[in-house]
């Protein structure tokens, strides 16, 4: 545990839940290893009255260590803000006070002046772009010093989806149960059974013209849980992304990627499952997807078979006027 965590204040900075949970567990870990009494209070900010703060950051009795973490500080109304202030000017001894704010417009006077005391700040910004979630889980997987392959990371990435949680969550599992290197074999022969049966892997069968392949999936997903939206909606995706990048013309696949915001490796997938496909047949497909989407989200009595009917008209669709 860094010695630097243990400080009076600390401010997280950011909406990204994952990461500001994080940060707040750091703090609070730390203090317990270094005192198994310490006194942790977690609180809403805007459960706070006046007084509150007072009590919290009063001295104990038994002299044991005090974290105090306020959660939500930007939608503290002007008369707690300036009681939050006052209270960390400065801050308590024998006590490690996390603030978290969301950052942005809302409550900024506040941030401005928690700022302005010098506390240790933790940023935990929204991660919302494909290269920032890749950063993410390139982070994970070297968190033991091991050797990753980039293929690694994008194949994680497309095993598993965007969700930070869960991206965490398999990135920890593979850590803890393989060894050596990380490459995209070892994601895939981990990942088998949920990368086999995922939408995109469904829908990649289907734009590939492999009909038996894409049903074989699709109803193995079906008795795993998978959803029919998920698969008409990474249809719709793959689709979307076919089209985009073959309208793109022949540029290299690192040009293409600039101007439509996806990464390399994505657009040269794209382009070779594009090749098979003609104007018509991406306009039909995509038209067939529409359908299926409303059939899945209750417009028809068995969505499974509205899935499978889907994948029929799918890879009809692409030998379309060939």
């Amino acid at each position: 545990m860094p010695a630097d965590v243990l400080v009076p204040l600390t401010l997280v900075v950011g909406e990204e839940e994952l990461l500001v949970g994080r940060a707040v567990t750091e703090v609070v870990r730390a203090a317990r290893a270094a005192d198994a009494e310490a006194d942790v209070h977690d609180v809403v900010a805007t459960d706070l009255e006046r007084g509150d703060l007072d009590d919290l950051l009063s001295p104990s009795l038994f002299g044991e260590r005090r974290v105090l973490v306020v959660r939500g500080a930007q939608d503290l109304g002007k008369e707690m803000a300036a009681e939050l202030q006052a209270c960390l000017t400065p801050p308590p001894d024998d006590c490690h006070v996390v603030v978290v704010h969301a950052g942005g417009a809302k409550g900024k006077a506040l941030l401005t002046a928690l700022a302005a005391l010098r506390p240790r700040r933790v940023e935990c910004p929204k991660v919302t772009k494909f290269g920032e979630r890749r950063d993410f889980v390139r982070r994970e997987l070297k968190a033991d010093g091991r050797v990753v392959d980039e293929e690694a990371v994008a194949a994680l990435l497309e095993a598993v989806g965007n969700d930070l949680r869960e991206l965490s969550s398999a990135a920890g599992q593979l850590l803890a149960d393989t060894a050596g290197p990380i490459t995209a074999e070892t994601v895939a022969r981990y990942h088998r059974g949920r990368a086999e049966s995922s939408g995109f892997t469904v829908a990649d069968r289907a734009v590939d013209g492999d009909l038996a392949g894409a049903l074989e999936l699709a109803r193995w997903g079906q008795s795993t849980g998978l959803a029919p939206v998920l698969v008409t909606s990474a249809l719709a995706s793959t689709l979307r992304s076919m089209a985009l990048v073959a309208s793109a013309g022949r540029a290299p696949a690192h040009q293409i990627a600039g101007q439509l915001g996806m990464p390399p490796w994505k657009v040269e997938k794209t382009q070779r499952q594009a090749r098979g496909w003609r104007p018509e047949g991406l306009s039909a497909a995509l038209a067939a997807v529409a359908v299926a989407d409303g059939d899945v989200k209750g417009g028809a009595v068995d969505s499974d078979y509205a899935v499978e009917r889907l994948l029929l008209r799918v890879v009809q669709a692409r030998g379309a006027g060939r």
